[in-house]
């Protein structure tokens, strides 16, 4: 792999992350997301507004399913290592290890949520990876920059993600740690990236408050109108409160049927004006059949209105009404609103790790290892079938390939390849090596990056991955030295 990029400077992160010998070049580079907390409250709840509508809204990474590429082998049998293999445990959450004939789906896994520089909301798979501060997101390169080059807006992970449904919070991106090769050249030799993500939170709700109150909050709020009375506008401007009046008094106009604003009324008449009326569309033409209302004795008795009275041989009480058409110009009525005040509630869910737990690392391992990778598969094949929805995770397991791969076209020069038919949507999905199905955890031993179709039949039948050698190792701990924090207080509050 290509020597790394210097990183940008970050104030936040550790002076240990950022101390190297006098000659040596760094080999990591760094890009902010949201590392304010006020900006990460305003991306997470950019996508956990109106009940999680725009996570539904979003779709798999954009990929051209009918130009999946072909995996070209290299003479070597031996992958790339660039120093002795090595290994970070994994954390975990769950508890005493269950026996299953079944694949168990990691608590770790989820999707990553965000906006392409078109605008489109798009999303990707990750995991939850072991790390200093238990806050790291692994996922492919390409699901944090786009073309190599800028990171992606509004950045989040949602760990166990199911249809707008966030159930251990959402976490905003903080710092992403990438390659050089993949930041300068688009290079998919590099195609990896860690993300530093705040603590999560969720949303619980909303509370009215006083003005005095909305005004010193500092998380999400809102103004909603209510309509009041002319005498409680009154006393609201007398004391001096956030209300105001919209349109004017006006009484209706008499016009005819033709007024472009006309609507029609009907006016109670006596049974001689009805009968001298006309029947056709105007003013004091008939409007309908005569009414006749059933009516009790002693209404009947007491009714005193334009209508007919009528009794029949068997007791009953009729009172029928007659109608003329008139034609107006609806009139108008000034309305008159206060403000009403709403803070949005929020719970921090803590750090990620601690929730979820962290899959362990795992770099310059040989070919061949046995891996079970996760992923949120969703585009079609080439060929246009559709197996998956991208609605639930989905796994593989074998054995990785025992050469190298080469895909011209992305400069890919040392991919290591699983046979699996998962499509796009697993971008950026965990290979999870020495997968323990009881404890649901294993070692991050590389993330799906590309799709392809070796036997030419337009379908997905490898995935490959970025091969983990020492320099990844490098960026994984630069990256497991970035510091981030809880966004919300004990009482929902942003903090600064």
């Amino acid at each position: 792999m290509k020597r790394l990029l210097i990183p940008l400077a970050a104030a936040s992160l550790s002076a240990a992350a950022l101390a190297l010998p006098a000659d040596a070049a760094p080999d990591w580079v760094t890009d902010n997301l949201a590392p304010k907390p006020a900006d990460a409250y305003g991306v997470a709840n950019f996508w956990l507004d109106a009940d999680g509508a725009a996570l539904r809204k979003a779709t798999q990474y954009h990929w051209d399913a009918k130009d999946v590429s072909k995996l070209v082998a290299t003479q070597s049998k031996d992958g790339s290592p660039d120093g002795k293999p090595g290994l970070t445990a994994p954390t975990g959450t769950t508890g005493k290890p269950a026996r299953a004939q079944n694949v168990n789906l990691p608590k770790t896994i989820g999707k990553v949520f965000f906006l392409d520089h078109a605008g489109n909301y798009r999303w990707c798979s990750a995991t939850s990876i072991q790390s200093r501060h238990r806050n790291l997101v692994a996922t492919a390169g390409h699901c944090v920059y786009e073309t190599g080059k800028d990171v992606y807006d509004k950045w989040v992970f949602v760990p166990g993600y199911y249809q707008g449904k966030t159930p251990w919070g959402i976490y905003p991106g903080a710092y992403a740690f990438t390659a050089y090769d993949l930041d300068t050249y688009d290079d998919y030799d590099g195609d990896f990236a860690f993300v530093a993500v705040h603590n999560g939170f969720a949303l619980s709700g909303q509370k009215q408050v006083t003005a005095k109150e909305f005004k010193a909050w500092a998380g999400d709020k809102w103004t909603k109108p209510r309509q009041i009375s002319a005498e409680e506008y009154a006393k609201c401007v007398l004391n001096l409160g956030e209300c105001w009046s919209e349109g004017e008094d006006k009484a209706a106009d008499i016009v005819g049927p033709d007024h472009p604003d006309a609507v029609v009324e009907k006016t109670e008449v006596d049974e001689k004006t009805y009968q001298d009326a006309k029947t056709g569309r105007g003013q004091g033409f008939k409007f309908g059949e005569p009414v006749p209302e059933p009516v009790s004795k002693a209404d009947w008795d007491a009714y005193k209105g334009l209508g007919k009275k009528g009794e029949d041989a068997y007791g009953n009480f009729t009172i029928t009404h007659f109608y003329t058409q008139k034609w107006i110009k609806p009139g108008t009525s000034r309305k008159y609103y206060e403000a009403q005040y709403f803070i949005g509630m929020a719970k921090d869910m803590g750090r990620l790790g601690d929730v979820v737990g962290g899959q362990g690392f795992a770099w310059n391992q040989p070919r061949g290892q046995k891996v079970t990778v996760f992923g949120y598969p969703a585009a079609p094949h080439p060929d246009g079938d559709k197996p998956y929805t991208g609605v639930t995770p989905k796994w593989c397991s074998g054995k990785t390939g025992t050469k190298t791969y080469q895909v011209n076209t992305f400069r890919v020069e040392e991919h290591q390849v699983l046979k699996c038919s998962m499509t796009p949507g697993a971008d950026g999905g965990p290979w999870l090596m020495k997968y323990d199905n009881g404890k649901r955890t294993g070692y991050v031993n590389g993330v799906t990056s590309m799709f392809h179709d070796q036997d030419g039949n337009d379908r997905v039948d490898f995935i490959s991955s970025a091969y983990f050698d020492g320099e990844v190792a490098d960026v994984y701990n630069k990256a497991n030295y970035a510091e981030t924090k809880s966004i919300v207080g004990p009482n929902g509050e942003l903090l600064n």
